[in-house]
């Protein structure tokens, strides 16, 4: 009943910059916090940055200076601005939502398919 649809991935260079959306979807009563996790092949998948609904931000050690997450709460969207990239950036990068469906009392985590992000010269 929800959906989280990612975009901007792609290829980009050591130094480069990519700006992450993901917009929510779906029979949605309200949304919560929203964050990016990031998944290297073979490797445990992480928090990247997360967000809450009233605009607190938090972020991984190593992308802190470098990557801004913000929302647009009246289109459902998160963004996650990642500048100066590195090539250990690269991975599939998924957005991840808490939601309250309508209809229901209880609040769930919902995922996004994923979007590659590749960093390399």
């Amino acid at each position: 009943q929800v959906q989280l649809v990612e975009s901007g991935g792609g290829l980009v260079q050591p130094g480069g910059s990519l700006r992450l959306s993901c917009a929510a979807s779906g029979n949605i009563f309200s949304i919560g916090s929203m964050g990016w996790y990031r998944q290297p092949p073979g490797k445990q998948r992480e928090l990247v940055a997360a967000i809450t609904s009233g605009g607190t931000s938090k972020y991984v050690d190593s992308v802190k200076g470098r990557f801004t997450i913000s929302r647009d709460n009246a289109k459902n969207t998160v963004y996650l601005q990642m500048n100066s990239l590195k090539p250990e950036d690269t991975a599939v990068y998924y957005c991840n939502s808490e939601a309250i469906l309508q209809g229901s009392l209880s609040r769930g985590d919902y995922w996004g398919q994923g979007t590659q992000v590749t960093v390399s010269s």
